[in-house]
């Protein structure tokens, strides 16, 4: 008889090696930490915005082509008021001058005729004077009539007239000494046009203004509307500008002028918006684009289009419920218009949605 043990043997090896490792694993599962559940620490919480799903107005927007221009209320052009030369120049395009600068002196032929003329008023109201203290005292005497000291009188005023009209002028042309007159600022802002080059010989006759001074403290930014826009943008619109020169900062403001003339080449309208310019960060011809809102008679669910993660080609929000239970929902957003994004589908009016920092949670949530 064969010996069995040899089979036996192997039998039972292939019998209770794969009960054994089975075991192993079994024990393996029970050593591993189970997963903890996420929740907000306080921490988070303190980082995180919210904001409640409601019921809005749906906006369309058009989107204009803009200008950054000086307000025209605070402009002040300034011209020369003689012929003459300018002897010297003190200021260049750019700089910021205040009220009563001077900006050139001027030498001029006919301020020095005005010096002549203050001479001779001085001189005529001396002469004046002297005859009537002469007729004063021969009237006094008897040897002349009152009529003469009455002429006398008579010419001291003209005089005086004279040496007045002289001095008012003069002090409108602001003239100095040696036939110079000096030309000043009339308000404080930016020299933001200049027309005026040292040594120059002018005539009043044929210059245009030398200089152009703009309190920039507050601008325009004037827009061109197309016909076909034309009726989507009315006084009181609210707006969005953003500049070449910073594109991620958005500037509110509202259209508070509407310039009802189209221009007969361009075929545009012009629309007007204030506003306040801390800093001069806008400047004077700097390009603009100008998103204009108006409301359509319609409402929609919306939130604060920050609010969107976009990931895997999709749109998703947070929604929170508590600290432990946050989900990751999946939205339709019909349209963005501004700071607002309107939901077409996949959420409900009142629910709350992490609108800051959401992309933390998100991440926590989906790795």
């Amino acid at each position: 008889m064969k010996n069995t043990k040899p089979v036996i043997y192997l039998f039972s090896l292939l019998l209770i090696g794969p009960l054994a490792f089975q075991s192993c694993k079994s024990e393996k599962k029970q050593e591993e930490t189970p997963k903890e559940a996420f929740v907000l620490t306080d921490t988070m919480m303190a980082k995180l915005g919210f904001d409640e799903v409601a019921s809005k107005v749906l906006l369309s927007e058009v989107k204009l082509s803009g200008k950054v221009t000086a307000n025209e209320d605070k402009v002040a052009k300034v011209f020369p008021r003689v012929d003459g030369n300018i002897e010297k120049l003190n200021v260049q395009l750019g700089d910021y001058v205040q009220k009563g600068q001077v900006l050139a002196i001027i030498r001029s032929r006919q301020v020095a005729e005005m010096d002549n003329q203050l001479s001779m008023a001085l001189s005529n109201l001396q002469i004046a004077k002297k005859n009537l203290g002469v007729e004063e005292e021969l009237f006094k005497s008897g040897l002349e009539a009152e009529r003469n000291v009455v002429n006398a009188r008579q010419e001291v005023q003209k005089a005086e007239s004279e040496l007045k009209r002289v001095h008012e002028t003069m002090k409108i042309y602001d003239i100095g000494k040696e036939a110079t007159y000096q030309i000043k600022s009339p308000i404080s802002g930016f020299l933001i046009e200049k027309n005026a080059v040292e040594g120059m010989d002018f005539n009043i006759e044929n210059i245009d203004n030398f200089f152009t001074i703009s309190d920039l403290s507050d601008i325009w930014i004037l827009a061109d509307v197309y016909e076909t826009d034309i009726n989507k943008v009315k006084v009181g619109f609210e707006c969005d500008i953003t500049t070449l020169a910073d594109p991620d900062r958005k500037i509110k403001g509202k259209i508070d002028k509407i310039f009802n003339v189209l221009d007969p080449e361009s075929r545009v309208m012009k629309v007007r918006i204030r506003l306040p310019n801390p800093g001069y960060t806008l400047k004077p011809q700097m390009f603009a684009i100008v998103r204009v809102y108006h409301e359509e008679p319609q409402s929609m669910l919306a939130i604060p289009a920050k609010a969107i993660i976009f990931d895997k080609s999709k749109q998703w929000v947070m929604v929170y419920k508590d600290r432990k239970h946050i989900e990751t929902r999946r939205v339709t957003v019909f349209k963005t218009v501004g700071d607002y994004a309107y939901i077409e589908a996949g959420l409900n009016a009142g629910e709350k949605i992490i609108s800051n920092q959401q992309l933390l949670v998100y991440d926590a949530l989906n790795d």
